[in-house]
């Protein structure tokens, strides 16, 4: 058995370019861009900025530094975004990191990725959806709604909120925890078994799963609106934010010091996860050779600027130490500077930019599950394209279910610390990627090429790694588990009913 035969480029090009049979191209440059930082600017910005910058348990804070925090993983995420772009302008084919480990690295590396890469759109996207869900439960309180505790979490959550009443008392939870609290003294049963579940975050990936069903020039649509109110949202709490900043809260500028700094890009890479997402599209891009590296570097170049802005206004209004365990730091900075009339509209961001995120990680985990079923190393039934509408509706379903699923009984904690490692080691095999062609062919027509190779690639597998090695030992653990799981299937199923590994795709 040929672990690791490789699926010629020729091969690929050509699968992808049959659009009477496959997926409608209809993405033009503006569109990839848009689903660049609709996928990008998320969850990590509106939560994670706070952690970044007041460190977590035990870590240091970054403080202001968090701007060079956020400056060093734009440049991480930029040597692999390179990557990505030569490959998806080479190979403009559904699939991304796997497709792409395909025809370099062999089928076992392919399938290796093609399983990691659960971890970061359809496991990430659960963790999407309940930041959502609190987000919206926040937002519509302010208009005087309100929706029970228990239709808005999970029931481990409530179980730990109480645990945490009984030990250190009522006022040592934060605000998501007194919501699991809450749902733990309110919760309804059902013969005797406690009714706990996250409705709201199952209801929104419903939506989102529907819209991608019917079309991926309609869901570019939704999420082109969705960007703009986004984008907008950032921008108006840099210019609000900007009269309230005082400089004396920049000093120090690096509380924590080098190490504070390089913690803090740690967290802040959940803010650029996504760009990857763009590369899943290339199959149904009109130009990906010119539009494909447009989007992917446009929209992390987008990104990065909002980011710093942010992050200065940020820390300009309120102490770095006052945003320690906060999960809404913008919302928080306007509230502390007394414009709750700017915060609530802040929390109506964060609301709209989720749901982006939501919109382009669905849309990207469906295709590379079709992908993997083209090859074999999945059932056919994950291949299966609407014959009017022209996606891959049954993988899309297949993808809300388990994101819906999961969203409603999960406890995000537990949920977030996989995607980090799943999406850092894809990023490590697509740099190897296009070492690897480079060598075995240097002389196939490129549309985009990586600057300065070897170095970029180089030097975006030496950052992912260093990114890493800072993740805690159960992160690893639990990596390592889900990879074997992963195997035991490639092993019991995928090797022997691949279509390279039988004749099909040579």
């Amino acid at each position: 058995m040929n672990l690791f035969r490789r699926k010629p480029l020729d091969v690929l090009i050509a699968e992808g370019g049959d659009e009477a049979h496959g997926l409608k191209k209809a993405l033009t440059a503006g569109d990839l861009l848009a689903l660049g930082i609709g996928a990008i600017i998320g969850a990590g910005i509106f939560a994670t900025l706070g952690s970044a910058t007041s460190g977590g348990t035990g870590l240091p804070p970054a403080g202001p530094g968090v701007v060079v925090s956020i400056l060093i993983t734009a440049v991480a995420c930029g040597f692999c975004g390179l990557c990505y772009a030569e490959f998806a302008s080479l190979v403009p084919v559904a699939g991304s990191a796997y497709t792409y480990s395909y025809a370099t690295l062999g089928e076992l590396v392919a399938w290796i990725i093609g399983w990691d890469l659960i971890l970061e759109y359809a496991v990430g996207n659960v963790a999407v959806a309940i930041s959502w869900a609190a987000y919206f439960r926040q937002l519509v309180a302010g208009f005087g709604v309100h929706i029970p505790a228990w239709m808005a979490t999970d029931w481990r959550s409530a179980a730990m909120a109480a645990k945490a009443v009984a030990d250190s008392g009522l006022a040592s939870l934060g605000p998501e925890q007194r919501v699991g609290y809450e749902a733990f003294l309110q919760h309804p049963t059902l013969l005797g078994v406690p009714l706990v579940f996250n409705l709201l975050a199952a209801s929104i990936t419903a939506l989102i799963t529907w819209i991608l069903v019917i079309g991926v020039k309609e869901s570019a649509r939704v999420n082109d609106v969705i960007v703009v109110l986004k984008v907008a949202t950032l921008v108006f709490f840099v210019v609000v934010g900007a009269f309230w900043v005082k400089p004396a809260n920049w000093h120090p500028f690096f509380p924590g010091g080098l190490h504070g700094v390089w913690t803090g890009a740690s967290l802040i890479f959940f803010a650029y996860i996504g760009f990857d997402a763009i590369s899943t599209a290339a199959e149904e891009c009109k130009d990906p050779g010119r539009d494909m590296p447009r989007g992917i570097l446009g929209s992390l170049l987008v990104c990065t600027v909002l980011y710093v802005g942010a992050a200065l206004v940020l820390t300009g209004i309120i102490p770095f130490a006052q945003l320690k365990g906060v999960a809404d730091p913008l919302a928080a900075a306007l509230s502390y500077a007394k414009q709750g009339w700017a915060a609530g509209i802040l929390a109506f961001g964060a609301v709209v930019a989720m749901t982006s995120v939501l919109l382009v990680f669905q849309l990207g985990q469906p295709r590379i599950l079709m992908a993997m079923s083209r090859d074999g190393l999945l059932g056919p039934w994950f291949g299966k394209i609407h014959a009017r509408y022209r996606t891959p509706h049954a993988a899309t379903i297949l993808t809300g279910l388990f994101v819906a699923f999961f969203s409603a009984v999960a406890n995000i904690d537990e949920i977030v610390q996989l995607t980090n490692i799943g999406t850092l080691f894809a990023f490590v095999l697509v740099c190897i990627g296009i070492l690897v062609l480079r060598v075995r062919e240097p002389g196939r027509p490129r549309k985009f090429r990586v600057p300065l190779s070897p170095f970029t690639p180089l030097l975006g597998i030496a950052m992912c790694l260093a990114l890493m090695a800072g993740l805690p030992l159960l992160t690893w653990v639990r990596f390592v588990l889900w990879l074997l799981v992963g195997l035991a299937i490639y092993f019991a199923y995928g090797a022997r009913r691949s279509r390279l590994a039988n004749g099909g795709a040579t």
